[in-house]
């Protein structure tokens, strides 16, 4: 077979295994300067980075001295990472892991050490992510991640709450930094996309409330959007939540999605005493 053919199937196997991953590989240079930038990656960071694919991202992040511990879960792009980055592994600058993040958790990596977020992940295991980055016992200072355009909208611009919107502003300030052409990435995603980046990151909305029944309230006030939250939270909590409720000021007619933040932590205050 000649060489260009060769090139060519090698390309089509690439892309179909990473659409089968959920890996879309980041291919622009502007994007991967503008996330290390909403990460606000220094000299002096650790960087944790999912799904580093080729290492479009991976070399922005070393250029500005940052040392990256990268989670990669395709072995064929972990041997791709090991010859492209041969002399900062060496120097222990970078330190790839083959794995699922899911499973790798940031203090698996980081029990103490203080350390940044910054990454271009699969789209569909996003919500499991942000779960795992911002509940770790070692929380990171800050989060700069590549998402979808529609859930960096809804969890930092949207007008309406939901368990994702939620459970990000619990532990921090959520920024949409910039939306993110299709074409930045290969294979191109089937949406479009955005940098979100999370700020102030910390577990002050927790110092007197109880994080584990905060989380059950929510869920509970969306167990059923077409109901209100009144009759969603009776369900469970019953009539403390009908006094948790008028204490915290909440119509009888309003909807989870309708009630921000504040007002929740007020609820879920008021159903522990």
């Amino acid at each position: 077979m000649p060489p260009n053919m060769k090139r060519k199937s090698y390309k089509r196997r690439e892309k179909r295994k990473g659409a089968r991953l959920g890996q879309h590989l980041l291919t622009n240079r502007g994007i991967a300067f503008s996330l290390a930038e909403a990460g606000q990656v220094s000299a002096n960071d650790t960087i944790l980075e999912v799904g580093p694919g080729t290492g479009m991202l991976t070399a922005e992040l070393l250029k500005r001295g940052g040392r990256v511990v990268a989670i990669e879960k395709d072995p064929e792009m972990i041997s791709r990472l090991k010859v492209n980055f041969e002399k900062e592994i060496a120097g222990f600058r970078l330190l790839p892991y083959e794995g699922d993040a899911r499973d790798l958790t940031p203090d698996s990596f980081f029990p103490k050490e203080r350390y940044k977020i910054v990454a271009n992940i699969p789209y569909y295991i996003t919500g499991e992510l942000l779960r795992s980055f911002l509940t770790a016992r070692n929380q990171p200072s800050r989060v700069a991640l590549l998402v979808q355009k529609e859930v960096a909208e809804r969890v930092a611009r949207g007008k309406k709450e939901s368990i994702l919107s939620l459970s990000v502003k619990a532990y921090g300030i959520p920024r949409y930094v910039k939306s993110v052409a299709r074409g930045s990435f290969n294979p191109p995603p089937a949406v479009d996309s955005a940098i979100l980046a999370i700020e102030s990151i910390s577990r002050r909305n927790f110092e007197k409330i109880d994080e584990d029944l905060f989380f059950r309230i929510v869920k509970a006030g969306f167990a059923q959007k077409r109901k209100t939250i009144s009759g969603n939270l009776k369900k469970v909590f019953g009539e403390k939540a009908r006094h948790a409720l008028s204490a915290a000021r909440v119509s009888p007619d309003a909807r989870a999605e309708d009630v921000p933040l504040p007002t929740w932590l007020a609820i879920a205050k008021n159903i522990s005493q």
